[in-house]
């Protein structure tokens, strides 16, 4: 009888497709980071300042843009991604994936249109707001591309691309900005702004020859388009054995799950789904509680009020150091994990951030019109080493995994939405930062708080936050496919908790040499909430300890086959033979799926006849 291979056939192909494609896909960040990075520096442009000015004077007298209009200028991109990410699912359940991008991608455009255009404050603020609905539409619906056809053991690595292109796009806006600040016309605000066009159309053009995802295809009811792209992301042809089974798996938890009733954004916050949603929307919430872009959308402003000679050079630096420290941050994920990455990055960044306060705090000053003093100028730029230190503990883990985990933590029927909401969250406290820290930061009477490096203590106790939600919130993925991670969230005996998640394995690894789970009685529970629907009973001590999985070669005498077992959509347990028995094909047929799933088992006395 033809054994059951120890090496499961869906790790048949190449992954380099899959690698490429949803590297290249990550090119969508790069406008949400040009797009921030370009603020920063137009906002210290003298030439725009004066071009979009609304009457306001500075303290010298000079034409300027007022606090409250910059704070419009900046937060009111905030505002359309938070709008654009709520409406991802419209694109992206209807349409597709693929398509979606492209139509968000024009609707930046059409943004970038009106900024170009722009001699006066309010078509400026019209071309923000579109390109933030773009952005916000790019920001959900590119980690759910690379989610849905990433291989897992490297899925965290192409889902954090999406940050590092974030990077990037801060790199190239600094050096853009530097090289146009000083001129005396139009050019010196629109060539950066219509440079976003070229970036744009390169993720359009290649959207246009990627396939649609897979499970979009299954969900939509096209399993021969599904063959046909998971074919191309493996390399296999579409009616392979490992094809065949790893769009038979994604079928069988999707088809249960519809089986259970459509799923609304209600169904977000009820029930089991209640903890991934809240997961996922507190990191992304306390990835902007950070302080990030106060750096990145005020750091140009900010360094020139320290005392910075050359605060755009210094913007430049700090933009280097955010894409060169998110490389080791890339491998780190799958090598690593989730959670270790999160809770030292955060330790990491609470001490810098702490430091910077205390520094800035207690060697600047300012005289009576609001201008900054600077007492200790080798303490000053010690505040901004501490800056870099900060921006490389974010970079290498909080930048990219709030992405990572976000995309992983949401089961199919609600994936689009689950991202939709937990993106939005963090469109909502982007824009909340934007628009709070001028009246935060600057100088003035009456509604400005003049807090300067003081509101690095609030990022401070944001990061001490980060700590605390990491221990008890966030589950460890590495190496789970999305339906494995979908299984672990729902499996109710024993309960799986967030610090021991680590400890975790699949029903398909339990009883397998070595694994950490598999205990006597562990099974995992049906789940209305919708996931793998499975209980699968791994063999009794005592037969496990005389039973071996089954491999390529002859047992020994004395022991006796076990499968490998799999996870099915099936309330019936797996059977166990007692000693002597033989079972050459156990056909256990689960109502709600549909599946005939064939257990091969070959007794000793079998095996030696």
């Amino acid at each position: 009888m033809k054994r059951l291979p120890a090496r499961t056939e869906a790790e048949a192909g190449s992954s380099w497709p899959a690698i490429a494609i949803g590297a290249f896909v990550a090119f969508g960040g790069l406008l949400f980071g040009y797009d921030t990075g370009t603020i920063s520096g137009i906002l210290a442009m003298d030439y725009w300042r004066e071009q979009f000015s609304t009457g306001y004077r500075d303290a010298k007298g000079h034409l300027d843009v007022s606090p409250t209009d910059t704070s419009a200028v900046v937060s009111i991109l905030s505002a359309g991604t938070f709008f654009g990410a709520l409406a991802s699912p419209m694109l992206g359940d209807n349409i597709g994936r693929r398509w979606g991008l492209i139509v968000s991608c024009w609707v930046f455009n059409f943004g970038v249109v009106l900024q170009t255009a722009a001699g006066q404050l309010p078509l400026f603020l019209a071309g923000r707001f579109f390109a933030g609905l773009g952005v916000g539409l790019i920001s959900a619906l590119v980690p759910l591309y690379q989610s849905e056809t990433a291989p897992k053991w490297i899925r965290g690595a192409i889902v954090g691309a999406y940050q590092f292109a974030i990077t990037i796009g801060l790199l190239l806006a600094a050096v853009l900005d530097n090289a146009t600040h000083e001129r005396k016309d139009s050019g010196s605000y629109r060539i950066p702004i219509a440079l976003q066009f070229a970036w744009s159309l390169i993720l359009i053009i290649g959207v246009l020859i990627l396939p649609e995802t897979p499970r979009y295809l299954i969900k939509k009811g096209k399993m021969d388009q599904a063959a046909v792209s998971l074919g191309k992301l493996r390399r296999l042809p579409k009616d392979h054995p490992a094809v065949v089974t790893e769009l038979s798996d994604v079928k069988e938890c999707h088809d249960y799950e519809m089986g259970i009733g459509k799923a609304s954004y209600l169904d977000l916050f009820r029930g089991k789904m209640l903890k991934r949603q809240l997961t996922g929307m507190g990191i992304q919430a306390l990835q902007q509680l950070t302080g990030i872009n106060f750096i990145f959308y005020y750091g140009t402003q900010y360094f020139l009020n320290s005392g910075i000679s050359n605060p755009f050079t210094i913007t430049m630096i700090t933009s280097c150091i955010n894409v060169v420290s998110t490389i080791p941050g890339l491998y780190a994920i799958d090598a690593w994990g989730r959670r270790p990455l999160l809770l030292w990055g955060a330790v990491g960044m609470c001490l810098s951030q702490f430091l910077i306060g205390i520094l800035g705090t207690t060697t600047t000053g300012q005289d009576a019109e609001g201008n900054i003093l600077v007492f200790n100028l080798p303490a000053q730029k010690a505040s901004i080493a501490f800056v870099c230190i900060y921006i490389f503990f974010f970079a290498s883990t909080w930048g990219p995994l709030a992405w990572v985990v976000t995309g992983e933590i949401f089961p199919l029927k609600t994936r689009a939405r689950g991202l939709s909401v937990t993106t939005a969250t963090n469109w909502l406290f982007n824009w909340a930062i934007a628009y709070a820290t001028p009246y935060l930061v600057n100088y003035g009477p009456g509604k400005y708080a003049n807090l300067q490096s003081r509101i690095f203590f609030i990022w401070f106790g944001a990061c001490f936050l980060c700590i605390t939600f990491v221990y008890f919130f966030v589950y460890e993925t590495k190496g789970l496919s999305l339906e494995e991670v979908d299984e672990m969230y729902n499996q109710t005996s024993p309960r799986v908790v967030a610090w021991r998640s680590k400890e975790w394995a699949p029903s398909a690894r339990r009883g397998a040499p070595g694994s950490p789970a598999g205990s006597k009685g562990e099974k995992s529970t049906l789940s209305s909430e919708g996931g793998v629907s499975e209980e699968s009973m791994v063999a009794p001590a005592a037969a496990a300890a005389t039973a071996t999985p089954v491999q390529d070669t002859p047992p020994e005498q004395g022991q006796r086959q076990v499968p490998l077992q799999r996870s099915i959509p099936s309330p019936v347990p797996v059977p166990v033979l007692g000693p002597g028995q033989t079972i050459t094909r156990a056909m256990l047929k689960p109502g709600r799926a549909g599946r005939t799933v064939f257990i091969e088992e070959e007794s000793d006395q079998e095996e030696r006849g």
